[in-house]
């Protein structure tokens, strides 16, 4: 999968230009922290960003190997290999989802007791940092406090503010903000060129504009449209949900029912997406809800439509219900559609 085929290698290929200049100065400075707290939504790079670490500070060939001046991770030496392929006896990840209790962390503690096997850190990353129990936590707190001087914790999460204070203030915090348009863009564009897809420039904007701020379903989604060979603009459209001529609210606003369900049924039959279709449906419900209230921005320009503010009101919640039931429905279309009928059935109210 490309997600995982293209995760960044160096700290220069982070693709979260925010954090990877937070981690390039902590080990520029050579002052590595003992406990790192990487914060953020699925998907912004936390975990390859840990290893991206643990191979740095651990590198045979690096400034931390007294050898040159760069902080780079070379991914040539037995240690940087071995980390890329989760071999390395310094490197520990645990999954704080599936092992969450005391036990889990009591084992953990007793490993990093032990020295370095090859490199110079042992680096325990735990992921869903926040799945780890109360009681689990308090064990840990002695040892992420005053950890042995070889040995480096990344605790990843998506929810911070269920860490306790006791464990977020005995670690470094770096922000892992939404991934940025350019960001996604740059790593798409790093893709394609290693799979040597002839994408054209506008659909990479486009897939970075639906990726929900996260670089792995960026990733997820040009390979979709590589499997498909949908690497044009207007095929691109016509998977997300964005139809050339006219969009299915522009349809409803102006159409009778049946040829709200006939766009429907031919968007299905093009190949469409529906689960992108309904979230631009509501991306565009909110600019013209923004737009009533006199709110605009420059780069969001409202459907020419004529929903009320109750039309509006309404449309949202059933297109958010529909995007709710897609994963309980045996045929994709269903959920729109009977979102479609249900708004036709209240009539035409306008304000």
């Amino acid at each position: 999968m490309f997600y995982l085929t293209y995760r960044p290698r160096k700290i220069e290929e982070i693709d979260n230009s925010p954090a990877q200049k937070t981690i390039e100065g902590i080990l520029q400075s050579k002052q590595i922290p003992h406990a790192l707290l990487l914060v953020g939504q699925k998907g912004t790079g936390k975990t390859s960003t840990a290893r991206i670490l643990a191979k740095s500070i651990n590198c045979l060939e690096n400034l931390f190997a007294k050898k040159g001046s760069s902080i780079e991770p070379c991914n040539t030496c037995k240690n940087c290999l071995s980390i890329d392929k989760g071999a390395s006896s310094d490197v520990v990840e645990m999954d704080a989802a599936s092992h969450r209790g005391i036990d889990d962390v009591r084992s953990l503690i007793k490993e990093a007791s032990l020295l370095p096997m090859y490199g110079r850190y042992r680096v325990f990353i735990i992921d869903e940092a926040h799945m780890i129990t109360n009681d689990a936590f308090n064990a840990l707190l002695k040892t992420l406090e005053e950890p042995p001087s070889t040995v480096v914790f990344v605790l990843a999460t998506t929810n911070q503010e269920k860490l306790p204070l006791t464990i977020q203030s005995r670690c470094v915090i770096i922000n892992f903000r939404k991934a940025k348009k350019p960001d996604i863009v740059k790593m798409l564009k790093r893709v394609s060129s290693a799979e040597k897809l002839t994408v054209e420039p506008k659909l990479l904007d486009l897939i970075a504009s639906h990726s929900e701020d996260s670089f792995r379903d960026a990733a997820k989604l040009l390979e979709e449209l590589a499997i498909q060979k949908k690497l044009t603009v207007s095929e691109g459209k016509t998977y997300l949900g964005i139809l050339g001529k006219e969009q299915l609210l522009e349809v409803v606003d102006k159409k009778s029912l049946k040829e709200s369900l006939l766009w429907i049924d031919e968007f299905s039959k093009a190949g469409g997406n529906v689960k992108y279709l309904i979230e631009q449906i509501l991306e565009e419900l909110r600019v013209l809800l923004l737009a009533k209230n006199g709110i605009m921005k420059e780069d969001e320009e409202p459907l020419p439509v004529t929903f009320s503010m109750v039309e509006l009101s309404r449309l949202i919640k059933l297109f958010q219900e529909a995007y709710n039931n897609l994963k309980n429905t045996p045929v994709e279309t269903i959920p729109l559609e009977i979102a479609v009928v249900d708004f036709y059935n209240t009539g035409k109210i306008k304000t």
